[in-house]
C-alpha cells in the first residue's frame, strides 16, 4: 500500500516505507513483541537517514510505533519528526478493551479478523496461509494488548490524527485523546470508510499528508 504513495504523492515527498520482521521480504525473521524493542531496532535502523526533514506516518499499531518511536529519538537525543500522523488507533495513555484478541482460540481469532475486514475470507480459509499468518497477527495484538504507556512530556512536534467514521475499534473520542500528546498543534480528521479507510479511498488521506508537509517545508 505503501508503495503506491509513491506515484500519488506530489514528487517533492520523499515515501519510505518501513517493513517490519516477519512481513514479507522479512518474513524469516520473528516478529516483535513489544513497541519498546521495535522502536530501538528503528531507531539504529533509521539513524542514517535522519538528517533530512522527516515526519512519521503510522496506521493502527503502526501509530504506536511511530510514536513510541518519536519518544525514544527523544531520549536518546536523536533527530526528531516534524510531524506525527497517526491512523485508526486510539491515544497511548487509554487502556485497552477487552477481550484481549492475543489469547483468543484460533477459531474466534478467526472470526475477528474476518469482522474487521483486513484479512480475506479466501485466506484465513487457507490452511497453509492462516498458519503462516496467524502466528505474526498474534504477535501484532500481543504488542497492542501487552503495552504498558509510560507518562512523558508531550511532544514538541505538531500531530495530526486520522480515523474512519465507520470504524467502531477507533472512535472520534479515543482518537481526540492523542491531543494530549503534543504541545503544539493538534488536528483530527475523520474520513469516510471503516479501519481500513485509508485502502478504501486514499485519496481524502493523501491530500492533507500532501498539504500538511508541503507547508511545513515553505
Amino acid at each position: 500500500m505503501y508503495q503506491s504513495w509513491k506515484r500519488l504523492l506530489p514528487a517533492d515527498i520523499d515515501v519510505c516505507p518501513v517493513q517490519l520482521p516477519g512481513r514479507e521480504n522479512r518474513m524469516r525473521e520473528p516478529a516483535m513483541k513489544s513497541f519498546a524493542s521495535l522502536a530501538e531496532a528503528l531507531a539504529s535502523a533509521l539513524s542514517a537517514y535522519l538528517d533530512t526533514p522527516f515526519a512519521f506516518f503510522g496506521h493502527s499499531m503502526g501509530s504506536m510505533v511511530s510514536f513510541e518511536l518519536t519518544r525514544f529519538l527523544r531520549r536518546q537525543g536523536m533527530p526528531l519528526p516534524q510531524h506525527l500522523f497517526v491512523s485508526a488507533y486510539r491515544a497511548p495513555q487509554l487502556a485497552i478493551a477487552r477481550p484481549w484478541l492475543h489469547t483468543m482460540s484460533e477459531a474466534d481469532l478467526v472470526q475477528t479478523l474476518l469482522a474487521l475486514e483486513g484479512t480475506s475470507r479466501e485466506v484465513l480459509e487457507n490452511d497453509e496461509l492462516r498458519q503462516f499468518l496467524l502466528p505474526l497477527i498474534r504477535s501484532d495484538f500481543t504488542a497492542c494488548e501487552t503495552y504498558t504507556y509510560t507518562s512523558e512530556e508531550p511532544l514538541a512536534c505538531p500531530i495530526d490524527v486520522f480515523g474512519g467514521q465507520q470504524d467502531r475499534r477507533a472512535p472520534h473520542a479515543v482518537l481526540a485523546a492523542w491531543q494530549e500528546q503534543t504541545s503544539s498543534q493538534f488536528q483530527l480528521h475523520m474520513l469516510p470508510g471503516g479501519h481500513f479507510y485509508l485502502q478504501e479511498r486514499p485519496a481524502p488521506l493523501l491530500d492533507i499528508l500532501a498539504r500538511q508537509l508541503q507547508y511545513q517545508s515553505h
